[in-house]
């Protein structure tokens, strides 16, 4: 049997891929995991209130109360690290991620992006900018994934894609929406729920689901 895993949840703004993580426990198609705490950058995050109506531990910890990005780092780690958590989930998170987080949590960050990676992804892409951009190529389908975080922006190893249909006379926030409803909300409790239950391992940088 194994331990529970314990999540933390990083959040930037309303927190709607929380929402689908917290709706997939409750409908039990997450299962051995439970959240821990939903940590955001932002005061004002909808997130927080959320995680405080499902009675989550919650908090703010903003660049904003520090003398410089070095300080907010290490009081981000430390008050992460004293949660104890197995996964961490970027769920919208609009922070770069320390290098040293990223060393400490190696396989154990994940984040959702909203498209196929490869495409649209890496600096410069995130919210709505990935939509303008899909919109802009002309591209007829684009999607979300959810990947390992590593050291680059968006290299990570994947572990779960979904397509999801670009319609002609989508608008950025329409296609954001679609995607979200279609892709995200879908595959990062997914995602989740095969962690818990042990069924993904990183080979070689590559992800095997069993």
């Amino acid at each position: 049997m194994l331990d529970k895993l314990k999540i933390a949840v990083l959040v930037s703004g309303g927190g709607t891929n929380l929402q689908a993580i917290m709706d997939a426990m409750d409908s039990g198609s997450i299962t051995n995991a439970e959240i821990k705490v939903v940590i955001s950058n932002n005061k004002n995050a909808y997130a927080l209130e959320r995680a405080a109506g499902k009675g989550i531990e919650h908090l703010c910890i903003s660049p904003k109360d520090y003398p410089d990005r070095t300080a907010f780092n290490e009081a981000f780690l430390e008050k992460l690290n004293s949660y104890q958590v197995d996964l961490v989930v970027l769920a919208g998170f609009l922070v770069v991620i320390p290098p040293e987080m990223i060393a400490q949590y190696k396989n154990r960050i994940i984040n959702i992006h909203p498209s196929l990676i490869p495409s649209f992804c890496g600096t410069g892409y995130y919210g709505l900018k990935v939509h303008e951009g899909v919109l802009s190529r002309g591209v007829k389908v684009t999607g979300a994934t959810v990947h390992f975080v590593d050291e680059g922006t968006d290299t990570g190893p994947i572990i779960l894609q979904k397509a999801v249909a670009v319609e002609q006379d989508d608008t950025p926030e329409v296609l954001q929406r679609r995607v979200m409803e279609q892709a995200e909300w879908k595959i990062l409790p997914e995602a989740i729920n095969l962690i818990a239950n042990g069924k993904v391992t990183v080979v070689g940088g590559k992800v095997r689901i069993q």
